[in-house]
């Protein structure tokens, strides 16, 4: 928000110099980004007008001007501007004066006497237009000092506001503020409701519901549309960050900055009462006063009118902006204004889809005071009599008062004051600072009944009139007390493996941790078959983080391609994050608010390119599945987790390529962890990738838990080791060859390799050969090959017994 220093300083009296103002603005929470004085240092720059222009006989882009500066005497100025004409009302920097730090002197320019500089608006630190003159209303006095005559010196202020305070997008919003904490008042705004003149009206139909509980209008007929914006409107406009365009359009736009409340300006002989507010419909099409044609489905608001028959052409964008058929021109002789109360709900999201950005699309989705429209267009009414005539008919207001917003009183006590700010605030001053706001104070038992003001949405409940005081009052006044009592050191579980610890294990095989977006795309879900039981934001920020994510894949992925197209060849990422999935609906209790998103702490990777860095030594390959699962297994072996891989169904993964993981710590629990394995050649072709990638995704909880450490003697014997090589049809998992061996042999087995897979010649059709280590050792004996042997055959008959598997011959 940005505006006039001196606009401001109208609406609320104050002694506080320029820096003073800024900070207390900054303390009170309307944080103030910059601060760009105007008009500093304008004495001996006055009003002038040209009253001739000739050409210079020397130059032919400088003129020689004739100047009135009120005096009966013209001075003669040599002028290179492009718009300087005779008629013409400039500033003029006298002999003696300073502009931008260059003192003005009588000189003669291509041998012509020059006394004196006509100026630009840069020239003097008015804007950044240096295209040519400032140009002045005609009915500018001339000789008049101009830093009188435009309100000057003054300063544009731009402060930064938190979406809670909507209130403050105004002049008036702001000064309530700086009243409560300068120990001033506002001035009342006199605002009298204008008698209508004539029958003129324009009937208002509301078929938006709730989305609109208020439209108000008023027609003006008669009105001199060619009027110039009279110069302490069109600066302080200008001051603010608007550019004047003309007046019709500049007094909705003086409204707005003022009172909060977003207007518009209908020509009213283009329009076809009645007007009508309702849902636009699917394909409908609007042209906007940008020049561009917008096309809308029934999520956009749009006032209509009836010109067209049954069709009621839109003639303007609900909120946001109006529309090019019925826009105010120079020729326009009968106005229709209108102001309307449009819910945040239906405005949020809705410029951002066509591309658009407006002030009041901006106002709207943050909320505007219900109580304003009525007040906005008496104002507008007002302003223009007064500046360009005409004559008011009856203001129209069409109203649903079951939907608008009510404001309910608010009790506050004396006692929770004191326990939540940790000091008393004496009770007048809790009233001033209450009443300054704009809040209706009654003084009940213990403390008081407070009603904020309606354009307060942020005021609800008894912490938030506190926060108001707190923030009023200053938070430098709260002492600052450290917490007493004796200090708990939390000491960190060691049945759990510490996050940091995850992190480190992972850096440790060259991985990088990535941090991605909780919010995804739908589209992107439907694409890894992941859009079953998602959690859909309700006022999404754009339409490509409108889901929750349920997996942290997506957006891992995501972040591999975005390094990918730009040459990274050798990518790993990994991601500890939260992944959301809808509550059970089998569990929700009717009358009873939907359970929150189940949310889950999962971890993920994702690689490509090569299996290891470059070097000279071994001959690069690409990263696989196996790379991957060792990656994993070192991880898991943190933990002291044993893992299984048994083949994955998932439709994004790779259907020979990816498994799904288990823990199976040598007890009977078994848990699903996640998935690991390459990503499906159809999911890679869809998101573009261009590259094998292989992955994995398990949830952090199961991961995480350990054993307690425990020690334990190593065998003074040496180990005995057997190699056995069987044949088995191709479909058995090497898994379940191991978890038959280990069962057979008992705790004499210390550990189970497997060194060769074979399939070809030697070998029949659809079967392989696993070649096996089988290592033994006891803690009690040395094993003789008697033992040895007899373990071998209770393997042999398990395996062949359990898996159909024989000794390769």
């Amino acid at each position: 928000m940005k505006f006039s220093e001196n606009w401001l300083r109208s609406h609320v009296p104050t002694s506080a110099n320029r820096d003073g103002l800024a900070a207390t603005l900054t303390a009170i929470g309307l944080e103030v980004e910059e601060v760009t004085a105007l008009g500093d240092g304008l004495a001996g720059v006055v009003v002038a007008r040209i009253v001739a222009a000739e050409k210079h006989p020397e130059a032919d882009r400088l003129q020689v001007c004739q100047v009135d500066i009120g005096d009966g005497q013209p001075l003669q100025i040599v002028c290179g501007a492009p718009n300087a004409r005779a008629g013409l009302v400039a500033p003029l920097a006298m002999v003696g004066s300073s502009v931008g730090g260059i003192a003005i002197k009588a000189a003669k320019l291509r041998g012509v006497e020059s006394n004196g500089m006509l100026c630009s608006a840069k020239e003097l630190g008015l804007d950044a237009d240096a295209s040519g003159l400032l140009e002045l209303p005609a009915d500018a006095p001339a000789g008049a000092s101009l830093a009188d005559y435009l309100g000057l010196p003054d300063a544009s202020i731009e402060i930064k506001l938190t979406p809670n305070r909507a209130d403050c997008f105004s002049i008036r919003g702001i000064a309530y503020d700086v009243a409560a904490a300068l120990a001033s008042e506002v001035v009342p705004l006199d605002i009298a409701p204008v008698p209508a003149q004539d029958a003129s009206a324009m009937e208002v139909l509301l078929e938006a519901g709730e989305r609109v509980p208020r439209f108000a209008g008023r027609v003006v007929r008669e009105v001199d549309a060619t009027v110039p914006t009279p110069a302490w409107m069109a600066e302080r406009l200008r001051r603010s960050g608007v550019r004047p365009i003309s007046f019709l359009v500049d007094v909705t736009q003086y409204v707005m900055l003022e009172l909060g409340q977003p207007m518009h300006a209908f020509d009213r002989d283009s329009l076809e009462g009645p007007v009508v507010v309702r849902p636009a419909r699917a394909g409908e099409r609007v042209k906007l006063l940008d020049g561009r044609e917008a096309e809308l489905d029934a999520e956009f608001l749009v006032v209509a009118d009836s010109r067209g028959g049954h069709a009621e052409r839109a003639v303007a964008l609900g909120g946001i902006m109006g529309g090019e058929d019925t826009k105010v021109t120079d020729a326009t002789r009968n106005v229709f204004l209108e102001a309307a109360h449009w819910i945040p709900s239906a405005i949020i999201g809705r410029s951002r889809r066509l591309g658009l950005h407006t002030d009041a699309g901006h106002r709207f989705e943050r909320g505007v005071d219900p109580e304003l429209p009525r007040v906005a267009v008496e104002y507008a009414t007002r302003l223009i009599l007064d500046i360009a005539g005409g004559t008011p008919g009856p203001l129209t207001e069409a109203t649903l008062a079951d939907h608008l917003p009510r404001t309910g009183t608010i009790g506050l006590r004396r006692a929770r004051v004191a326990r939540v700010l940790g000091i008393g605030i004496a009770d007048a001053e809790i009233e001033r600072i209450l009443r300054a706001l704009g809040m209706q104070v009654a003084t009940a038992g213990d403390g008081w009944q407070v009603t904020p003001p309606s354009r307060r949405f942020d005021i609800a409940i008894e912490e938030d009139l506190i926060e108001e005081l707190a923030r009023i009052h200053g938070y430098d006044r709260i002492p600052t007390t450290v917490p007493g009592g004796p200090a708990r050191i939390a000491a960190p579980s060691e049945t759990r493996l510490a996050e940091t610890d995850i992190r480190r294990q992972l850096v440790a095989r060259d991985y990088l941790e990535a941090v991605s977006f909780a919010f995804v795309e739908a589209d992107l879900l439907e694409a890894w078959h992941s859009a079953a039981a998602t959690v859909p934001l309700a006022n999404p920020l754009s339409a490509e983080l409108a889901v929750m994510r349920p997996r942290l894949l997506p957006g891992l992925v995501d972040a591999l391609a975005r390094n990918v197209s730009r040459q990274a060849g050798r990518v790993r990422l990994f991601e500890l994050g939260r992944t959301f999935a809808e509550a059970d609906p089998a569990l929700r209790v009717p009358g009873v608010p939907a359970a929150a998103p189940v949310e889950t702490r999962r971890i993920a990777a994702v690689a490509c390119g090569d299996a290891g860095a470059e070097q000279w030594g071994h001959a690069a390959r690409p990263v696989d599945f196996h790379d991957m699962k060792g990656d994993l297994e070192s991880l898991a072996a943190a933990s002291g987790a044993t893992l299984q891989f048994r083949p994955s169904s998932e439709a994004f993964g790779h259907p020979g390529r990816s498994a799904d993981v288990y823990r199976t710590d040598g007890d009977a629990s078994e848990v699903r962890l996640g998935w690991i394995g390459q990503l499906h050649p159809r999911l890679q072709k869809a998101l573009d990738l261009g590259v094998d990638v292989v992955a994995f995704e398990l949830d952090l909880a199961p991961l995480e838990r350990r054993a307690l450490p425990r020690a334990e003697a190593l065998s003074r014997f040496p180990p005995v080791r057997r190699d056995l090589a069987f044949v088995v049809g191709v479909d058995v998992p090497w898994a379940a060859l191991a978890a038959s061996a280990r069962e057979a042999a008992g705790p004499v087995l210390r550990d189970l390799v497997l060194f060769d897979r074979y399939q070809g010649a030697g070998v029949e059709s659809g079967c392989k050969s696993l070649a096996m280590g089988l290592i033994l050792q006891d803690n009690a004996r040395t094993l003789t090959d008697q033992d040895a042997d007899a373990l071998v055959e209770r393997v042999v008959a398990r395996l062949g017994r359990d898996h159909a598997a024989r000794i390769r011959g």
